[in-house]
């Protein structure tokens, strides 16, 4: 009688284990609200297109130079060019009464660069970046030639070859050594598959000082109140600091299903990829964006005082604020930034041609009128030689907070990580380094 009472009861937990949940599937990060995109076309790119039939079903066939193209039209143009809505953001500075002479300075810095490099001589930015390229292949469509991962990087190698941008990667040799690549190969690529008949890509290149910015925090269920999560965002964003050339694009994403989801989305979230998600969750974990916390930590980074660079409003140009489903056990914050050389471009190839979005190509409808004396700035520069001695420099800047802005005349040697290294090594094994 014990035994069968134990079955019994054994066979009724066992049956309540299963879940009374019926299947349904949900895009984990559907785009329904997916603001439109201006594109152009690249000319005769219908050439690297057709469409067969294979068993009744018609197909996009594309030809991998396509692919090459493409991305070396798409990592060309943001090497030299901005979306609109960033430069409207930057030209809103100047306009913002609450703006310090910091914020405006910058803003007004930047737009002036953004035109240099609208010439497409020299880049946005000295750090032209590592070429990281998304594709969504339609299951309609099918590519010939080389492989598509090949396809892009022929069409990274010939952007930076081709163009003054720098090579940044290094590959190691061994543990220790290590050796620049010389093309700015590889690059990241990351394919995957998706329903219709369109190839969709994004092109992205991400300088070291805003990948540098991103941040992943192992929390807990704690963490997820008001008073919890806006102490936490305050303490973190800080950390972020000016060295990434804000005003940032800034994400913040609570949860993901694992710490590399959580921070894929910061990447795609700063690069306005996920701009289309909705706004509220829903059983099934889909991702959303809140729309209120955006507001909340935006104000929060305007409070701050941090500002463009040391003193302001305009840490961050916009926030956005990701919600991720998560294990039980778990709960990952991500944070990141784009910094201000923002650097992506949507492209697509359909049956039509090949497809670029369009980014600005006269920035200077942006730059403020031009007057006798420009009164939105203030006149606060210290002069600084920088061929006096290095005691009397530091004296002379002692004087000064530091949100003063500087003029520096005489020469400065710049090196960066590499170089330090080098220096180091020589100094340790006693040989000369001239200047130091």
């Amino acid at each position: 009688m014990l035994s069968r009472a134990i079955l019994r009861t054994t066979r009724v937990a066992h049956k309540r284990a299963f879940s009374s949940v019926d299947f349904s599937y949900e895009k984990p990060f559907p785009l329904p609200n997916a603001p439109e995109t201006p594109w152009r076309k690249l000319p005769g790119s219908e050439k690297y297109v057709s469409t067969i039939n294979v068993e009744g079903r018609e197909m996009l066939k594309v030809d991998s130079d396509a692919i090459s193209a493409l991305t070396k039209e798409g990592m060309t143009d943001i090497a030299h060019l901005l979306r609109p809505a960033h430069l409207e953001q930057l030209a809103n500075i100047l306009k913002d009464d609450e703006a310090s002479d910091n914020d405006k300075f910058v803003a007004l810095e930047l737009l002036k660069n953004a035109n240099i490099a609208a010439g497409k001589i020299l880049p946005g930015c000295q750090d032209t970046g590592t070429a990281i390229v998304m594709g969504k292949r339609g299951r309609s469509v099918i590519t010939t030639g080389a492989s598509d991962e090949e396809a892009i990087s022929k069409g990274v190698y010939d952007t930076y070859t081709e163009r003054n941008l720098r090579y940044s990667q290094v590959a190691a040799r061994n543990m220790f050594e290590e050796g620049n690549t010389g093309c700015n190969l590889p690059a990241q690529i990351d394919l995957y598959s998706e329903e219709g008949d369109e190839y969709k890509f994004m092109f992205m290149a991400k300088g070291g000082g805003s990948a540098n910015k991103t941040f992943l925090f192992q929390q807990t269920k704690a963490l997820l109140n008001e008073k919890s999560l806006t102490e936490f965002a305050i303490e973190k964003i800080k950390t972020i600091g000016t060295s990434a050339c804000p005003p940032y694009h800034l994400c913040f994403v609570v949860g993901g299903l694992s710490a590399e989801q959580c921070l894929k989305t910061v990447k795609l979230g700063s690069a306005k990829y996920l701009d289309g998600l909705p706004t509220s969750g829903s059983q099934g974990g889909r991702a959303f964006r809140d729309l209120e916390w955006e507001q909340k930590i935006l104000k929060i980074t305007q409070d701050m005082g941090i500002g463009a660079q040391f003193g302001g409003k305009y840490f961050c140009h916009d926030i956005r604020v990701i919600r991720l489903p998560r294990h039980g056990a778990s709960c990952p914050v991500g944070l990141g930034v784009s910094c201000s050389a923002d650097r992506q471009v949507w492209g697509k190839i359909n049956k039509d041609g090949v497809f670029l979005e369009q980014l600005e190509e006269e920035p200077s409808k942006y730059l403020p009128e031009v007057t006798d004396k420009d009164e939105s700035l203030s006149e606060e520069v210290v002069k600084v030689d920088l061929n006096k001695p290095m005691a009397d420099i530091r004296k002379e800047l002692s004087e000064y907070p530091i949100a003063t802005r500087l003029s520096l005349t005489g020469t400065i040697i710049v090196a960066r990580d590499i170089a330090h290294a080098k220096i180091l090594e020589r100094l340790e094994a006693g040989e000369e380094v001239r200047g130091i």
